[in-house]
């Protein structure tokens, strides 16, 4: 799944759309997954989420994010069914409510991660932070520290990637099928992980700060972020979704 946060240029709907809209989009449809308990409206919000994609051009983004959740979902389901006893037994361990119950589990999962991926994967971060701050009046440095923790899962994973290729040229075997065995292997990479993180981190202050990272208002943004027509459809579906979530 690396590089499915990572911006894609394009021209699309969702690339003209105003950043707080997209935000809007994305946080209604995790909500609403979150607030529906029905398998069918669920399936309904994995198929929105596979729209997103097409119509802002990264389908194949949309599918990689829908695979890679799934095999997590995949462990979540099993867990599940494994747990739960209440019910009646369908078949040796597996109850009726344990299925039911991790059916629920998987797709709300899935169709509430896919969507913020997706529009960060069609929004500049410094668009989404002026955005924030000139539409929405967010105090500009808590908008940097939000965009920038987005903005810096990439780079960490990339830096995973290179520690794990430096760890396999040396002879450790990543490419095990055995999870626990393969948990045991990157966890002892967290540490060095963490002092690149630590060091990347302190790089970064010290380059905001000479920049006048303090001295920043809301008006010190020179692009404005104006609501059009789009805009006022994808706010209204938005609010359908929600209500759809809570109503079914």
């Amino acid at each position: 799944m690396q590089g499915v946060l990572e911006y894609v240029p394009g021209n699309s709907i969702l690339h003209r759309c105003n950043p707080v809209t997209k935000l809007l989009l994305s946080l209604s449809i995790c909500i609403a997954c979150f607030m529906s308990g029905n398998v069918a409206v669920l399936l309904g919000f994995l198929a929105v989420d596979l729209a997103i994609g097409y119509v802002g051009g990264i389908f194949e983004k949309a599918l990689t994010l829908l695979r890679g959740m799934a095999k997590v979902c995949a462990f979540l389901f099993v867990l599940q069914v494994i747990v739960v006893r209440s019910g009646e037994p369908l078949f040796f361990f597996v109850t009726d409510r344990g299925l039911w119950l991790a059916v629920r589990i998987s797709l709300r999962l899935m169709g509430a991660s896919i969507p913020l991926a997706l529009v960060l994967a069609v929004t500049q971060m410094n668009d989404l932070s002026n955005a924030l701050v000139a539409v929405l009046h967010l105090p500009y440095k808590y908008a940097f520290t939000l965009t920038t923790s987005i903005r810096f899962i990439p780079v960490f994973m990339e830096e995973l990637a290179g520690i794990m290729e430096a760890q396999t040229a040396r002879g450790v075997e990543f490419d095990t099928k055995n999870f626990f065995r393969k948990m045991q292997l990157i966890l002892p990479l967290c540490l060095p992980l963490m002092i690149t993180s630590v060091r990347k981190a302190d790089a970064n202050a010290v380059a905001v700060e000479a920049r006048g990272f303090n001295l920043r208002t809301r008006t010190s943004a020179y692009k404005t972020y104006p609501f059009t027509a789009m805009d006022a459809l994808v706010a209204v579906f938005s609010l359908c979704a929600l209500v759809v979530g809570f109503v079914c």
